[in-house]
C-alpha cells in the first residue's frame, strides 16, 4: 500500500490530537521508510518484474528486517517508547506503536505472499489484493477517503496554509499513488530505492501543515495547569 498507509495516520488523529500529523505519518509509514535504506545498503533486496502483479511490477526478494511482522512491532515499540519518554504522551506513544504494526497488517492485505512473519522463518503471508487493480483502487481510495474525513474533521484550520497546505498535501499524495500505479515500471531496483527515499519528504510536509491546524476540544498541558490553578485559587 501507499496512500493506504498515509489514510490510516490522517484517522488516527482522531485518537492522538496532541500528536502531530508528522509524526503519525512517520510511524505509519516507518517500514517503508526504512526499507530503501536497507535496499541500498544491500542488506534486503527487490526486483523489478514486469506484469509481477496488475498493481506494482516489483517482487519483493527479502525484506525480513523491515516488513517481517515481529520487526514490525519491534520498530513500532521502539518509536513508540521513545514517544512517550520525549513527549510524556502514553496514549500518543501507543497509537504510534499500533500505526507502525498496522503497516504489515495493511501490506499483508495488498501484497502476495512474500511478506516474512519472523526473519528466520521461511513463512510468507499476503491476500493478494495487488492482483486486481479494480478491487485495490477501491480498498486504498476508500480508507484514504474515510482518514482524511476523519482528519478534517477533528481539526480546523487556523489560517491559509492549514487550509490549503493540507489540502496540497492530499492532492500530493494522490498524485504520487496515480504515478505509481499507472506510470511506467521504474529502470531499476535502485532507482525503486532512491525514489522510496521520498517519502522522507512527507513528513516535514505533514509537521509543518499541521502545526497550522488546531484540534478542537485539545487541551494543552499549560491550559490545563492554568485552569487547575485558577480553580484552587478561587477555593
Amino acid at each position: 500500500m501507499l496512500i493506504g498507509h498515509y489514510a490510516v495516520a490522517f484517522g488516527a488523529k482522531r485518537f492522538a490530537r496532541a500528536t502531530s500529523l508528522g509524526t503519525l505519518f512517520a510511524a505509519a509509514a516507518l517500514l517503508d521508510l526504512v526499507w530503501p535504506v536497507l535496499v541500498l545498503a544491500g542488506v534486503e533486496k527487490v526486483e523489478v518484474t514486469r506484469g509481477a502483479t496488475a498493481v506494482t511490477p516489483l517482487t519483493f526478494i527479502s525484506y525480513p528486517w523491515s516488513h517481517s511482522l515481529l520487526m514490525s512491532a519491534v520498530w513500532g515499540a521502539l518509536f513508540g517508547l521513545g514517544y512517550w519518554l520525549v513527549r510524556k504522551n502514553r496514549s500518543g506513544g501507543a497509537v504510534i506503536f499500533l500505526l507502525v504494526v498496522s503497516h504489515w497488517l495493511l501490506d499483508w492485505i495488498v501484497h502476495v505472499p512474500d511478506l516474512p512473519v519472523t526473519p528466520w522463518s521461511g513463512a510468507r503471508e499476503g491476500l493478494a489484493l495487488w492482483n486486481s487493480l479494480p478491487f485495490t483502487l477501491i480498498t486504498e481510495l476508500t480508507l484514504f477517503a474515510a482518514g482524511t474525513w476523519i482528519y478534517f474533521h477533528v481539526t480546523k484550520a487556523k489560517d491559509g496554509i492549514g487550509r490549503w497546505g493540507s489540502l496540497a498535501l492530499c492532492v500530493l499524495l494522490l498524485g504520487l499513488y496515480a504515478s505509481a500505479i499507472f506510470g511506467p515500471p521504474p529502470p531499476s531496483a535502485n532507482i525503486v530505492a532512491w525514489t522510496d527515499l521520498g517519502q522522507w519528504l512527507l513528513v516535514p510536509f505533514a509537521f509543518w501543515v499541521d502545526a497550522h491546524r488546531v484540534a478542537p476540544g485539545r487541551i494543552s498541558v499549560a491550559a490545563a495547569d492554568a485552569r487547575a490553578r485558577a480553580g484552587a485559587a478561587r477555593v
